[in-house]
């Protein structure tokens, strides 16, 4: 018992209830934000994070999925075709990424680290963009809100088996690259429908992921339980609170985290870019730095492209209640 309760278990309980009030609120950033920062950790190798951290959401991403389906918030016809596409990837990921690294642990390790980098800058331009189609839904005569939206199914199948890829591979993907797909495919959707929607096809998504990885590198109990009690009280907290927190602000945060996360692993994994022979820690401290000023002049630019001042009014909150006033609002006939 005492091996189990340490500094470390400590930490990885925090990162998890943080983390999963995050995926509550938003329905994304769970493996985006839990992989990392258990690699900064140094809890374990890569392939041994993503294991346990996959695990972990099969987990915590339920006790999100059923507050959301209580409230009637999930489009499940939807969530079944995602389904359909994601798990068959989800479980042949793993075996790829092995089959290519070869024998060696620390090959492996290295191309973890550079697809869970590349990964993560993804994910942080798909959080951009979303930022970016919430603003032209509001002012640019977006679609009336749709509940139950004509399914396209081979679209929504491509989806699936993309984010099933990644999420196999690096956990990263079930609540950002989907998520962002989503909002494109379906704009009628609501914030709400496209949250309750995401966290009820990734409970699948991810357990099929968690089970391919348990197959090939086992099972760290030592990462899997601290994770397990912080992030499922942290993720259904979320839940709850969701309608009632202004979330962009949130995105535009992880924009920055991501961006520097992802650079950080592909460093860290000797990215031949950034070279082999050492890290480069204030090259990320630049990068963080620079997008704190550039995120808020671009998007500032973008607000006085839609005929909004750069700054000031209507600020996100009240762009926000707009886009909810107009999701509310019954369809015409």
């Amino acid at each position: 018992m005492n091996d189990l309760i340490t500094t470390t278990f400590f930490s990885i309980l925090a990162a998890g209830f943080f983390v999963g009030v995050i995926v509550g609120l938003t329905g994304m950033g769970g493996g985006a934000l839990m992989t990392p920062a258990l690699i900064f950790l140094g809890v374990g190798d890569a392939a041994t994070v993503v294991t346990a951290d996959l695990t972990a959401a099969a987990i915590y991403k339920s006790g999100g999925a059923v507050v959301h389906a209580r409230e009637g918030s999930p489009n499940f016809t939807l969530a079944k075709w995602l389904i359909i596409g994601s798990v068959p990837m989800a479980l042949l990921g793993p075996w790829i990424i092995h089959r290519i690294a070869g024998q060696e642990p620390d090959s492996l390790d290295t191309l973890l680290k550079e697809c869970i980098g590349f990964a993560l800058l993804f994910a942080a331009a798909t959080y951009a963009l979303r930022l970016y189609i919430n603003l032209h839904r509001v002012r640019g005569g977006a679609p009336d809100a749709d509940p139950n939206p004509h399914i396209r199914p081979i679209a929504t199948l491509l989806v699936g088996a993309l984010g099933g890829l990644l999420v196999g591979v690096t956990s990263v993907g079930s609540g950002s690259v989907i998520m962002i797909a989503l909002l494109m495919l379906y704009p009628g959707l609501s914030a709400v429908k496209l949250v309750g929607t995401d966290l009820v096809q990734a409970v699948p998504l991810v357990l099929a992921a968690a089970i391919s990885n348990i197959a090939i590198n086992g099972l760290d109990w030592t990462i899997l339980i601290p994770l397990v009690i912080g992030s499922t009280p942290g993720t259904i907290l979320g839940s709850r609170i969701a309608p009632r927190v202004p979330q962009s602000v949130i995105r535009r945060g992880i924009v920055i985290v991501l961006t520097m996360s992802g650079v950080a692993l592909l460093d860290k994994a000797g990215w031949a870019p950034l070279g082999k022979e050492e890290t480069h820690p204030g090259l990320i401290a630049g990068i963080g730095i620079a997008m704190v000023v550039l995120v808020p002049l671009v998007w500032g630019l973008i607000r006085k492209a839609h005929g909004l001042p750069m700054f000031g009014a209507p600020t996100v909150a009240e762009l926000e209640k707009i886009d909810d006033a107009r999701e509310r609002t019954p369809r015409s006939p």
